[in-house]
């Protein structure tokens, strides 16, 4: 008897500019187990060019006209983060699954509203932070995990990021871009930009960034992917301690008094990319080395050291991982999320956590 086929997760996209195309439609175009059945784009030619390029059979102009015709499982919103506060409230409660890049929002208090609307609403939003998904991450994880369970290599002591400026595109990362996204984008309602970092309104767009409001816009576009990994790897919540006046390192303590540090371009690189995590015990440690954002079928790269005393060798260990970069497994993962067969590897309410962290850092940095 032949097994019964798997019915296919059917999404819908809300955007298909940039990362829209190059980190997310070209992976979940291509998944067996994905149905791309719609996508809304408010550049109609960008919109009809991409859904013929990857079979995509029903193109809007408008979300909710996608919304309210297209019965969907979960909907892909790649849009800038200062349009979520306005654009999501119109997607909650419409579909079940909502994924969103990183960050949730500019302010803390326009995050804070999105993660109620969600709760109210009983709209699972997985938030985008793809580091999560690299296989590296997860089997770090799985070994920390353990050794804590175990307590076999002594107690966490410390946590290290470092995150200097690099290629993100890996030298060819944009393959996939549409030639019409250089089209003008209509004006859309966005998130204002704060002023005092105390989540105040102000009248000034998020991209034009000026004194401390554009260091922490700056901030929460590019270093919160190391804020929510420091969480991460630490598993359980932390506070700022330290902010050099250089805007180089963030130091925080975790609940249970772990230090971490971040290290934020320290030194740059024009090609390559070094973004690595030590997570140290008081026996070994745990390194991992991520790949740049958009290089494809690369994953991140793990050494595992343990040094247990009483004469044993010392051991080091470098799994080979499978062939699977970090933006086509987080794909993977939302349909599993849509499926219901896991929780969201990032939900809206931590990543509201990822802002208050980021605010708390910029009024130490800037000493406010």
């Amino acid at each position: 008897m032949a097994e019964q086929a798997v019915k296919k997760v059917r999404i819908g996209f809300v955007g298909v500019g940039f990362m829209g195309q190059v980190a997310h439609l070209k992976n979940y175009a291509t998944l067996p187990e994905c149905e791309v059945v719609a996508l809304a784009e408010i550049r109609p030619e960008t919109g009809k060019l991409v859904a013929q390029r990857y079979g995509v059979p029903n193109v809007y102009t408008s979300h909710v006209d996608m919304l309210a015709k297209e019965k969907l499982d979960g909907v892909v919103c790649a849009q800038m983060f200062d349009v979520h506060a306005v654009l999501l409230p119109e997607i909650y409660g419409r579909v079940k699954h909502l994924f969103t890049q990183k960050p949730i929002a500019i302010g803390v208090d326009a995050g804070a509203k999105l993660a109620d609307n969600a709760k109210r609403t009983k709209t699972v939003h997985m938030v985008g932070y793809h580091k999560r998904s690299d296989p590296a991450t997860i089997y770090a994880r799985q070994v920390i995990d353990g050794w804590r369970q175990s307590g076999e290599m002594g107690k966490l002591k410390y946590v290290r990021i470092t995150m200097p400026s690099g290629d993100w595109i890996a030298n060819g990362g944009i393959g996939h871009l549409n030639a019409t996204e250089t089209a003008a984008i209509p004006p859309i309602a966005r998130e204002p930009v704060i002023t005092d970092l105390a989540g105040a309104d102000a009248v000034a767009s998020a991209w034009k960034w000026k004194g401390d409001a554009g260091d922490y816009v700056r901030f929460v576009n590019y270093y919160i992917h190391q804020v929510n990994y420091m969480r991460h790897m630490l598993g359980e919540p932390y506070r700022v301690t330290f902010a050099d006046k250089s805007g180089v390192l963030l130091a925080v303590e975790s609940e249970s008094g772990i230090t971490g540090t971040i290290e934020m371009t320290p030194y740059r690189t024009t090609v390559d990319w070094h973004e690595t995590i030590l997570v140290a015990f008081e026996k070994g440690y745990v390194h991992v080395r991520l790949p740049a954002p958009l290089a494809v079928n690369r994953p991140g790269e793990v050494e595992v050291f343990k040094d247990v005393g009483n004469n044993a060798m010392p051991e080091t260990l470098r799994p080979s991982l499978p062939w699977v970069h970090a933006m086509r497994q987080e794909a993977i993962n939302f349909l599993k999320v849509c499926r219901g067969e896991m929780a969201p590897p990032c939900d809206v309410f931590e990543a509201v956590e990822d802002l208050r962290i980021a605010r708390e850092y910029i009024r130490q940095w800037k000493g406010k």
